[in-house]
């Protein structure tokens, strides 16, 4: 018997040029046998300065696991905590939001983003969470009698100045949740919602409604958008809930309402008044569509607002923002501008269809999977030994002895290239 000292890498060499001299039919290599591209630097995101007046920021909330599969929703080149803008685009403006994300609202095409899977705390911008969720399934000519449950919000958090005891339209309720933001509205819409199980199970049918969406960084814990432990979003999936919300005509029309008259209470002796719209992207921004403004003390300044222009509709999605030296409509509307500027084929990923990501296991969005067809890289992580590089698939021989070969050839590749697990990266 021969012994062959050589060293692995000669062998696999060998093997190949062995197999390609009585190739018969090309087999491409599973992907996982491929060699990783390497990690594209993160680009920062264009930040404006804050005044040194600005209040501090509080202690961000510990956020859960970063899950790679979550990163690539949409595509590769969101999976960033930086900036993601098309080749040869304008550079965005600067901006105070530690994230946000522009795209359109009929095709789903993202245009650029900022950390789109970076969890954030939403704010009331959450509220069109609930929108979303429970819109199309109550009646918004429902009369609703308000308990004092409903009420129970914090102390100086805005509200619609709902009654205990007061009977209310669905559809009153809706414009005080979105003219308002009325937390006291989000209660008693909640409650509505959740059936049997009241406010609690309108927060249940949000987070499976969020699930539905791909909203995979989404978890509401309040349905108002007031802080509570675990509460999480996204750039990312606020555009999804923006635009599951933009497709209801009903919520079309309740983002650009103007005012609205509360109805009288004639049983608590109290008059009706009038409310206003506090998105000021209606009335200053030609083109507007609607949003929904946010803020608390932890959040920060969260904003979603939308526009059409020449037959094309666009959503911004912002979290974390300073109100200066810009409110956070306004950086919405400098991002909206941006992007109203781009080419409209322009894009670095899209947003995932309602259903795309729970309908099978097998529609469960892989590395591979995110990135365009063209791009043949293979999937993060995967590597070959001793400089074997390239996208390229190896062709390898398929007839009796040479299919043994290419056996053995995986089997070598994959002990060279065995080590420690993948593990999730963790942000605090």
């Amino acid at each position: 018997m021969l012994i062959f000292m050589v060293k692995i890498p000669d062998v696999r060499n060998r093997l190949l040029a062995a197999a390609s001299s009585v190739l018969l039919f090309p087999v491409v290599v599973p992907a996982s046998v491929a060699v990783a591209a390497p990690t594209p630097a993160v680009v920062p995101c264009p930040q404006a300065s804050v005044p040194a007046s600005a209040p501090s920021r509080p202690p961000r909330p510990s956020p859960p696991p970063a899950a790679a599969e979550d990163q690539i929703v949409g595509g590769a080149e969101l999976a960033t905590p930086g900036l993601a803008v098309p080749a040869g685009a304008a550079a965005p403006p600067e901006v105070t939001a530690t994230s946000w994300l522009v795209a359109d609202l009929d095709t789903g095409q993202v245009l650029g983003s900022c950390g789109p899977h970076e969890y954030a705390t939403p704010a009331s911008v959450q509220k069109l969470l609930l929108t979303a969720a429970l819109l199309p399934d109550l009646d918004p000519q429902q009369v609703v009698t308000v308990t004092k449950e409903d009420l129970d919000i914090e102390p100086d958090s805005s509200a619609v100045g709902l009654l205990v005891g007061g009977q209310y339209p669905v559809e009153t309720l809706w414009l005080g949740l979105l003219m308002q933001s009325g937390n006291d509205a989000a209660n008693v819409l909640a409650r509505l919602g959740g059936g049997a199980e009241g406010r609690a199970g309108g927060v249940r049918a949000m987070n499976e409604f969020a699930e539905h969406l791909g909203a995979r960084q989404t978890h509401a814990v309040t349905p108002s958008g007031l802080d509570g432990p675990g509460q999480f979003t996204s750039a990312y999936d606020l555009a999804l809930i923006a635009r599951a919300c933009f497709a209801e005509p009903d919520f079309q029309r309740y983002a650009l309402t103007e005012t609205h008259q509360i109805p009288d209470q004639e049983a608590l002796g109290r008059k009706g008044f009038q409310i206003q719209n506090g998105n000021s992207l209606i009335d200053r921004y030609p083109g507007a569509l609607g949003g929904k403004t946010g803020f608390t003390t932890l959040a920060r300044h969260t904003y979603v607002g939308a526009a059409e222009r020449d037959g094309r509709r666009l959503v911004v999605t912002l979290l974390g923002a300073e109100s200066r030296p810009l409110r956070g409509w306004e950086q919405g509307a400098a991002l909206l501008d941006w992007g109203f500027a781009l080419s409209r084929d322009a894009s670095v990923g899209r947003l995932v269809e309602p259903g795309e990501l729970t309908a099978s296991p097998s529609t469960l969005p892989s590395a591979a999977d995110a990135r365009p067809a063209a791009d043949a890289r293979p999937a993060a992580g995967d590597s070959l030994p001793d400089g074997l590089t390239g996208p390229g698939p190896l062709l390898v021989a398929a007839v009796v002895g040479v299919g043994g070969l290419v056996v053995l050839i995986v089997r070598l590749t994959r002990r060279a290239r065995r080590g420690p697990g993948r593990r999730r990266r963790g942000r605090s």
